[in-house]
């Protein structure tokens, strides 16, 4: 089978199935993982699918979710970057107050926070919160909810009272798509509920999402890219779109 071929096919599986996998594809076309992995890109640069950790998805699935997993090892070396670039956007004076929005580069951030931080960290994600509870120093307190258990974060009533009721220094948010025409986007709605809580409960509110999500549009709006004061990203994001971005009255920052 020649490559257009085997393209054309691989399209029909995952249009089919919701998504294709690069063992099981090497296994089904009797060719080598990097074949696949080949294909995949050739139909990911023509828009025709997205490729995902280990396959791809049809393109323009705006319900499509990665697991935690999937996300911790998508861009991990743009995500440790701006997880970097964010510190220096923590309060000057060491002790104030922080909201950290569920996703895998806000929970980096709360791995680079210094050991003897002093601050107030609210969060309702439970990965981020385990990895806090180790700080000697700092407060932390935990929002309840009930868990969703493809982010391990907490929703509904339980936590969007809470947020309402705080008046934070900053706060931290994660999105699954951004873009200027969508605004701020993510599969599920009552996880954007609970991010268009935590924009409303902060003084300065910092995005914090790699260059792969720009562009991208998903079920749930739950922003516009305006409600944000700064966008950490990486450097993938073009200074062309930067600039636009930055017209809106959005401060960028490339890490």
């Amino acid at each position: 089978m020649y490559a257009p071929e085997r393209q054309q096919e691989i399209l029909r599986l995952a249009r089919d199935r919701g998504r294709v996998e690069v063992p099981a594809l090497a296994e089904e076309f009797d060719v080598t993982p990097e074949t696949v992995r080949r294909d995949l890109k050739a139909l990911d640069r023509a828009g025709l699918i997205r490729r995902v950790h280990g396959g791809a998805i049809p393109a323009g699935r705006l319900d499509f979710e990665p697991d935690l997993n999937e996300r911790e090892a998508t861009a991990a070396d743009e995500k440790d970057r701006i997880a970097r670039a964010a510190l220096a956007e923590l309060p000057a004076d060491g002790t104030g107050s922080i909201l950290l929005d569920a996703g895998s580069t806000t929970a980096r951030l709360a791995t680079a926070l210094p050991l003897d931080s002093r601050f107030t960290v609210v969060t309702h994600a439970l990965p981020t919160a385990a990895r806090l509870a180790e700080f000697p120093e700092l407060t932390l307190h935990l929002v309840g909810g009930r868990l969703r258990h493809r982010t391990r974060a907490a929703v509904d009533a339980w936590a969007l009272r809470a947020y309402s009721e705080i008046n934070a220094d900053v706060a931290f948010i994660a999105a699954n798509g951004f873009s200027l025409e969508e605004g701020l986007t993510t599969p599920d709605l009552a996880e954007a509920a609970v991010k268009r809580a935590i924009i409303g409960a902060a003084r300065r509110v910092v995005l914090l999402a790699d260059s792969t999500k720009s562009g991208k549009a998903h079920f749930a709006r739950f922003g516009a890219l305006s409600d944000v004061d700064l966008l950490i990203t990486d450097d993938g994001l073009s200074p062309e779109d930067a600039r636009a971005i930055e017209r809106e009255g959005v401060e960028v920052v490339r890490a």
